[in-house]
């Protein structure tokens, strides 16, 4: 998720939900990243950057639809009634939109997880504009999916915060030119570094957040 002073976005959904561990249980079985160290390789990014390295060669066009098709229709299936938003998250989209603060998603995932995820967080209507890695050139750790997110937002990257959850995620964002809070819900403040961008800080959730560099939202 981003935000400065006037655009706030979302960069993936592990840092808003808990949906990183459903997400790992829904890898293929017989390509499942098991350690930190693998997991920064693939998490944050597209299916189609992800599977040449699960499978070690190129998948044709069938082969990585059907992949990708069971992958994410697992997702949906074991996440259904079990994804909880981060602690703090409700309460700064609130405190966003009550100073008028716009507010984007810039993820990776697929147009079907987006609407099961954030439906399944009661937030479909929370954010301004939604813009998927799959409408860009390039996924993440390119900056591609944050470029556009500030574009439809108006807004100059130099002026957003990403908040991300995934190594891709951060070198991604600040490749964009944005200040970057990385959520070490899924990996530590280090290995969220090992893309080759750390994050300008860290924190554990969004009250950190709001107690924190954010304390300014909850101002009267």
């Amino acid at each position: 998720i981003f935000m400065r002073r006037h655009g706030l976005g979302a960069g993936g959904f592990g840092g808003t939900a808990g949906s990183p561990q459903l997400d790992e249980r829904a890898r293929i079985d017989s390509a499942r990243a098991d350690d930190e160290r693998r997991r920064a390789q693939l998490d944050g990014k597209r299916n189609r950057d992800i599977f040449p390295v699960l499978f070690g060669r190129q998948l044709e066009e069938d082969e990585q639809r059907r992949f990708a098709e069971e992958k994410e229709g697992l997702y949906r299936e074991l996440s259904r009634g079990r994804l909880v938003a981060l602690s703090g998250l409700e309460r700064l989209l609130e405190r966003l939109h009550a100073r008028g603060i716009p507010v984007a998603v810039a993820t990776s995932a697929p147009p079907e997880n987006v609407r099961h995820t954030l439906a399944e967080l009661g937030l479909s209507a929370r954010f301004d504009r939604i813009v998927r890695a799959d409408e860009v050139p390039r996924g993440k750790p390119y900056p591609d999916v944050f470029l556009a997110a500030a574009r439809v937002l108006g807004l100059p990257p130099a002026d957003c915060l990403a908040f991300e959850d995934s190594p891709a995620g951060v070198a991604a964002a600040k490749a964009a030119g944005m200040t970057c809070a990385g959520v070490t819900t899924s990996f530590s403040a280090s290995a969220l570094a090992s893309a080759g961008a750390a994050p300008d800080f860290t924190l554990a959730d969004f009250d950190e957040f709001l107690a924190g560099p954010g304390a300014w939202l909850t101002r009267d």
